[in-house]
């Protein structure tokens, strides 16, 4: 017994050491990661929205209980360590980023419209946006709930029916034809419906004929109309075909940008130069900081007397602010304006103006104030490239062939072009996965237009741009308009050039999710961590990023209306049922599909059978037969000879309600269950199928959407 007595102790006594030794190991790693271990708190939050996206309410059950279960895994660390603190920093952070963004859901909420509405109504405008290159004029309307109308609503104006009177606080009357938020109408398609129940937006539509001014506004919102104000300024001021892209720069306002210049620009990866963040406010910033210095410091009696970077930081954080609100105040602008601000007391205080832990603190602020802003490609590319950008010029390596030193001027100037070139294929490297999940397609030359176009705009456009504006209050502005045109107009060459080489832009089909995790965890692991732990991130990069794209194409797709289908080959070319689909519906079938050629008829297809009304098509995947059956017109079908045709297919693609005599061998995808399911993306090897609904089917948008059509019902 005394045996078996000490033989236990010494077990007992030997495991100890090991959890002493294990726990030991960690620690000591933890000590050496202490100055990362903050910037994992906005990642704990961005995990808490991140999991209420794939299930929003359903999941906080399971969230609790594997929050909780780690917490007290965290108990079992010694006290005071550096393992117990990070275990329940994390835990902790998770539970309140999705309390974050149940509660901002919840704030928002508005009635959601249940079905097609068209009547008249009085609405009072909230915000005016004009699309002049798609002859639109957007109203944001307040309803006040009637006729059973959503508080708010969106609704799209022609020209003719827009008026110059019709202003932030005016009242029209109008009478629109208003549809619900649209969801997404194929797998992993962008879903309107979450941005506008953030934007509380409950139904959009169009208005029918002429619209009424009832009640002139009282007032205008000062900023709003100097930023109207300040865009058909410079459209006037500037060259022809560059002064919508100027006003861009300055105010934020895209609407007026030609549909080829703005594609060209996405193709060519500059498209972010469009959208006013953190490159226009730094600009602005430096401008600012650096006139205002250098003025100041003409005076060696105030040099002498005031710390002058302390006043010149001030300028530029007012001009910050003040650019902000002019430029209409977007999350994206407001998250770089923090970052700037930060960066501006950073200045002031002598401390590192850009570190890892001033992009962690300004991703914590959005995440606080809009986590729904995680979610979205700008979020997490702006962020992403900033981080990158750091991280970068942190390494030892960059930093040994990027510092400073006593050498000829073209050999700097060879250097500098060398680290702008590896700064910008690193952000492409990183960038492009998420461009690719989001939107199917990324630019493959994007980093070396960058190398022209980002300095081109920050020191000559911008500060061309801005002593225009400066010279135009003594009428001498014309020529600087003009050089900011010309160098605009550089842009727009290299954009076009750029985006007409073979394989300026790769496509590829929708993702999956786990996918988009391996790489983001990867990432993060890689950029957050300071010792040899880190490069654990990289096979995760890596597996994420091959498993991204190398992510097959579906075989099939539908919309979830069903009048469009369309057959997809290994090899990206597509097949449409109806070839008058529109350019909306094709690109959004093409981006699915991760596919750039040109669609062809139905009728083209190898094995296809069509008439006017309906095509029998016969697949082949993987050494099996699939035959389909799809239906093109509205025409009236007999029951048995429909019933008949089902029997002999494995799959059927109709718009219409069929009966249910209509059995088909696999799928029966009519309207009665493309109303449940939404668009269908089919996988033939494996019969897989994924529907539109799957991903957003648990959001209160969608609950929102269905309760009010039950309600109409």
């Amino acid at each position: 017994m005394n045996e078996q007595t000490g033989n236990l102790t010494y077990s007992v006594a030997a495991r100890f050491r090991k959890k002493l030794t294990l726990f030991s190991i960690i620690e000591n790693w933890l000590d050496r990661e202490r100055d990362q271990l903050p910037l994992w708190i906005p990642v704990g939050i961005g995990v808490g929205v991140a999991i209420w996206q794939f299930g929003a309410l359903s999941m906080l059950p399971g969230l609790v209980l594997a929050c909780s279960a780690i917490i007290l895994v965290a108990a079992l660390a010694p006290s005071g360590g550096r393992l117990r603190f990070i275990l329940q920093m994390l835990a902790l952070t998770t539970l309140a980023g999705f309390a974050l963004i149940t509660l901002r859901s919840a704030n928002v909420a508005q009635p959601v419209l249940g079905k097609i509405w068209i009547g008249e109504f009085y609405g009072r405008i909230d915000a005016v946006e004009n699309l002049s290159a798609r002859n639109i004029f957007r109203l944001r309307l307040a309803s006040g709930g009637q006729s059973g109308l959503p508080p708010y609503v969106r609704v799209n104006l022609s020209p003719e029916q827009y008026k110059k009177t019709f202003q932030p606080g005016s009242v029209v009357r109008i009478r629109a034809r208003l549809l619900p938020p649209a969801g997404p109408a194929l797998p992993g398609g962008y879903d309107f419906g979450r941005r506008a129940w953030f934007q509380q937006i409950g139904a959009t539509g169009s208005a029918l004929g002429k619209v009424y001014l009832h009640q002139a506004a009282s007032s205008r919102p000062l900023f709003a109309t100097q930023r109207e104000a300040l865009t058909q300024h410079i459209l006037r001021a500037m060259p022809q075909g560059t002064g919508a892209i100027g006003a861009a720069l300055v105010t934020g306002d895209q609407g007026h940008i030609e549909e080829a210049d703005a594609q060209a620009m996405r193709d060519s990866g500059l498209a972010h130069l469009l959208s006013i963040s953190g490159l226009h406010v730094t600009a602005v910033v430096g401008f600012i900081f650096i006139i205002v210095s250098r003025t100041l410091s003409l005076s060696s009696w105030l040099a002498l007397r005031i710390r002058i970077p302390v006043y010149a930081a001030a300028a530029a954080a007012f001009g910050a602010v003040a650019y902000t609100l002019l430029a209409g105040a977007e999350v994206p602008t407001v998250r770089s304006c923090i970052a700037a601000l930060l960066v501006l007391v950073a200045l002031a205080m002598g401390r590192d103006a850009l570190t890892l832990r001033l992009v962690a603190f300004g991703a914590l602020v959005v995440l606080l104030f809009w986590p729904e802003a995680m979610a979205g490609p700008s979020f997490q590319l702006s962020f992403a490239a900033v981080a990158t950008i750091v991280i970068l010029h942190e390494l030892p390596a960059m930093k040994r062939f990027a510092q400073i030193r006593d050498e000829p001027l073209a050999s700097k100037a060879l250097r500098a072009v060398a680290s702008l070139v590896l700064t910008g294929l690193a952000i492409e490297l990183v960038l492009a996965p998420i461009a690719l999940f989001h939107f199917h397609k990324a630019g493959l030359y994007g980093a070396f237009a960058n190398v022209v176009a980002i300095p081109l705009t920050t020191f000559f456009i911008m500060p061309m741009e801005a002593l225009a504006l400066l010279f135009d209050i003594f009428g001498l502005g014309s020529p600087f308009w003009w050089l900011a045109g010309q160098g605009i107009a550089a842009i727009l060459a290299i954009a076009h050039h750029i985006s007409g080489l073979p394989g300026a832009v790769t496509m590829m089909p929708a993702m999956p999710n786990w996918a988009f995790v391996a790489f983001v965890s990867g990432a993060l692991i890689f950029g957050l961590l300071g010792t040899r732990v880190r490069f654990v991130g990289i096979p995760l990069w890596f597996i994420g990023t091959i498993a991204m794209v190398t992510a097959p194409r579906p075989d099939i797709l539908v919309t979830g209306d069903g009048k469009h289908m369309a057959l997809v080959r290994p090899n990206g070319e597509v097949a449409l049922l109806r070839g008058k689909a529109g350019d909306f519906v094709r690109d959004m079938i093409f981006e699915q599909a991760g596919s750039n050629k040109i669609a062809t008829p139905i009728e083209q297809w190898p094995g296809a059978k069509c008439t006017a009304d309906n095509c029998v098509i016969n697949l082949s995947r993987n050494g099996r037969s699939w035959t389909v059956l799809a239906t093109r017109t509205a025409n009236p079908i007999p029951v048995m000879e429909m019933a008949a045709a089902c029997k002999r297919v494995d799959i059927v693609v109709s718009d219409r309600w069929l009966p249910q005599s209509c059995r088909p061998r696999w799928i029966k995808a009519d309207r009665n269950f493309l109303e449940r399911s939404g668009g269908l993306a089919i996988y033939l090897p494996g019969q897989r199928v994924l529907t539109a609904h799957d991903s957003n089917r648990h959001m209160p948008w969608v609950h929102a959407a269905e309760g009010a059509r039950a309600k109409v019902d």
